[in-house]
């Protein structure tokens, strides 16, 4: 097992192209066209209250916020 060599290309693949993962990747992306954000912007789009939580995609619940402080906030909810 020591001597294998794993497959990153083929775990990625099978990661990313999971059902769920492509749902979340497709609010992301939904929720960036929303806010105006074009592809290569270092900002990220802030969900006021987590989709997770029940939020959504609405405008009013969209901020765009540095990618430090996206990333930093963490989940409030537990």
């Amino acid at each position: 097992m020591a001597n294998e060599k794993r497959d990153y290309r083929q775990e990625y693949s099978e990661y990313h192209g999971k059902p769920e993962q492509i749902a979340a990747r497709s609010q992301r992306n939904q929720a960036r066209e929303k806010m105006g954000l074009s592809v290569g912007d270092p900002r990220e789009v802030d969900h006021v209250r987590p989709i997770s939580a029940g939020g959504s995609n609405r405008r009013d619940n969209l901020r765009v916020v540095s990618q430090h402080t996206n990333r930093t906030k963490g989940d409030k909810t537990k």
